[in-house]
């Protein structure tokens, strides 16, 4: 038996363990990551973020080549053992670990670059909250989106945010609160490298202070329904607003069932980018003894 300390935390909801393994000593297994993550004989989480320095890893040293100043890589895995190229709740809690370990030091309004498999991510280290820079965004392909609790399948559109994601618009709360998430949700035609699939409502009104307000439940590919997705808000709101058209607002606020996170579009010399902002807590600290696999 092995016995690995780790930190539980979570952003709205979307949890995940963090271990901290600044030279990539620790042999981060598929087998491993679904121990971990299972919520009976584990610790219990969305995934697992580990701490590594981008020297020690691959996929780190490309993302030196870019920002030499991005020291920490954020190595995401999912539940299910697979691992995923970007996470928007996990980048926040991610930040939050690094500065209670004292593994980075920024002041508040600091931005700090950190490597994910989507490329660096610049997040800004705020007094309540931290907004991560998700860089880019790109239209996807339209798919039918069918759930079980829908009587027919909805168009979704596809969004990229650093990970795939098909945002589809459903009648009423009513019909969004009684989606059986339990079971996959599947796409026609089925993307190559599967996708989240989001479900979403417009407030009542929709605009409240020039800021539009949805409502949205997930399915996270390699998790299952979460109770928030902080990419998946960011692809939410970017849908909602390329079907309202140019009257649409580019700042956003989403409910999820862990919470509300916010969204802004924003203009760079290199194309449009958008941010996510939201909290990030840490909720306790332990050792688990781990089997060999």
């Amino acid at each position: 038996m092995t016995t690995l300390s780790f930190t539980k935390g979570h952003g709205t909801g979307n949890d995940f363990v963090l271990l901290t393994d600044p030279e990539g000593a620790i042999d981060l297994t598929p087998e491993l990551v679904r121990f971990l993550c299972d919520r009976r004989f584990g610790i219990g989480a969305d995934g697992v973020i580990r701490a590594v320095r981008s020297r020690a890893l691959p996929e780190g040293e490309t993302i030196l080549e870019q920002e030499p100043e991005a020291e920490w890589f954020m190595d995401y895995w999912n539940a299910d053992g697979t691992v995923a190229e970007m996470c928007g709740n996990g980048i926040r809690v991610y930040t939050h670990y690094l500065i209670a370990e004292g593994l980075v030091a920024p002041k508040s309004n600091d931005t700090l670059p950190l490597g994910t498999r989507a490329g660096v991510r610049d997040v800004l280290v705020g007094a309540s909250g931290y907004t991560v820079d998700l860089g880019r965004w790109r239209l996807g392909k339209e798919r039918l989106v069918a759930a079980s609790g829908l009587d027919v399948a909805r168009p979704g559109l596809g969004i990229e945010v650093g990970n795939p994601h098909v945002v589809a618009v459903l009648a009423d709360e009513a019909e969004l609160d009684g989606l059986n998430l339990e079971v996959q949700p599947s796409f026609e035609p089925t993307p190559a490298a599967g996708a989240n699939a989001e479900f979403v409502v417009p407030a009542e009104p929709l605009l409240h202070n020039g800021i539009a307000h949805i409502r949205m439940r997930v399915f996270e590919r390699g998790v299952g329904e979460t109770l928030s997705c902080g990419t998946g808000a960011a692809a939410s709101a970017l849908a909602f607003r390329h079907w309202g058209g140019e009257q649409m607002p580019n700042s956003w606020s989403v409910e999820v069932p862990g919470g509300r996170l916010a969204v802004r579009m924003f203009a760079t010399e290199e194309g449009e980018h958008v941010s996510l902002s939201g909290p990030a807590e840490l909720v306790y600290s332990g050792e688990i003894e781990v089997p060999a696999f």
